[in-house]
């Protein structure tokens, strides 16, 4: 990680080092840091953090895959970060209760790749450079919009 500051960024603060479900470790990681953020920023400087964080996540996943030499690392976590971000900062006002379902379906999502999220993740797998940077992001964003389209859903139905 010490490498180059990327690599701090791209890999969680070490988060995505864990041995066991970066991933899931990441994205705890996230819902943590979210928590924390969200008493000090308005709606609006969120939605600029999370853009911000796309963006030097994209260029932080390019550095850190480079040299990891490495397509798609798993311990690279900022695409679980920005991606649940999205989803708390759009499902909010919700307590803890609504985050812990948006963080079970957000990891299936991710996880297990049904329908969207595995044509996203097909479609820039093995690329490398900044086209493979923005597959890392690209799949756990669809996995965002999945998770969120389904809690909308949820709402609709039971409103």
């Amino acid at each position: 990680m010490r490498q180059h500051a990327a690599h701090w960024i791209a890999l969680g603060f070490g988060s995505g080092l864990s041995p066991v479900a970066p991933g899931t470790v990441g994205t705890l990681w996230a819902w943590l840091a979210w928590a924390l953020l969200a008493q000090w920023l308005s709606p609006v400087a969120q939605g600029v953090l999370i853009a911000g964080t796309v963006l030097v996540g994209w260029w932080a996943s390019f550095v850190t895959a480079r040299h990891l030499r490495q397509a798609d690392p798993s311990n690279v976590v900022i695409d679980e970060i920005a991606a649940f971000w999205l989803v708390l900062w759009l499902i909010a006002p919700s307590g803890f209760w609504g985050q812990l379902v948006a963080f079970g379906l957000f990891r299936y999502f991710d996880a297990a790749k049904p329908g969207p999220v595995g044509w996203a993740d097909r479609l820039l797998h093995g690329a490398r450079g900044w086209r493979g940077a923005w597959g890392i992001l690209w799949d756990d964003l669809v996995a965002a919009f999945c998770t969120l389209l389904v809690i909308a859903l949820w709402r609709w139905f039971a409103g």
